[in-house]
Order: structure tokens, then sequence, then C-alpha cells
């Protein structure tokens, strides 16, 4: 709970350098699992490089146009569950949860062989 309220005390003071921050790190970690849990990997073969690169296509916006169709199913489901069924002070958190398995998605469709 304490970094919870540290996090949104700096969302608070720093709105903009927060998200940006939050958007690459769910990014990477969206590729991290992609890498580890969907293509199954190992630490060895795992590839920071792409990572990274998924970390700093985060801090800016990217959408695959080949994932836009599934963009459109999954989100607006998602914020209208989460306007209707989640108290307002969970919200964030559940479309950062969503966040990340979206980034995981996107990580394995950009990445694919």
């Amino acid at each position: 709970m304490a970094l919870w309220r540290a996090y949104q005390r700096a969302l608070t003071a720093h709105p903009w350098k927060v998200q940006v921050l939050t958007a690459g790190s769910l990014m990477g970690l969206g590729d991290v699992i992609s890498q580890q849990l969907v293509e199954r990997r190992g630490l060895q073969e795992h590839q920071t490089g792409r990572t990274l690169t998924m970390v700093s296509l985060g801090c800016g916006f990217v959408d695959y146009p080949d994932a836009l169709i599934t963009n459109y199913y999954l989100w607006p489901a998602v914020q209208l569950a989460n306007f209707y069924l989640v108290p307002l002070h969970y919200r964030l958190a559940v479309v950062q949860c969503v966040a990340v398995i979206w980034n995981s998605y996107l990580s394995w469709k950009a990445h694919r062989l």
C-alpha cells in the first residue's frame, strides 16, 4: 500500500512524467510476459534489446495496424465494465492490469515469427 500511495503522490505532482514512465514500464512488462510465458524463451534466450525497444515505444503512442480490430473489441468492453462496475479509486489499477495483458499481446503480435 505504501508503494501505491507513493505512486499516487507522484502522479498528482508530475502527471505527465509518471504516465509516460508507467506506459513504458507496462510495455516492457508486457514484452517480458510475452517472451517468458507465451513464447517460453527462458532467461538465457530473453531478448533484452526487444524489451528495451518496447519500453521506448511505450513512452510514446504506438499501435500495430493488425491489432487495431482486437483493440476495438477489448478496450470498449474493459472501459464499460470499469466505469459501471469498478469504484473510482480502483479504475486506474484495473486499466493498468488489462494494459499489461494488452501489451503482452502487442509484443507477441509484433515479434512473432
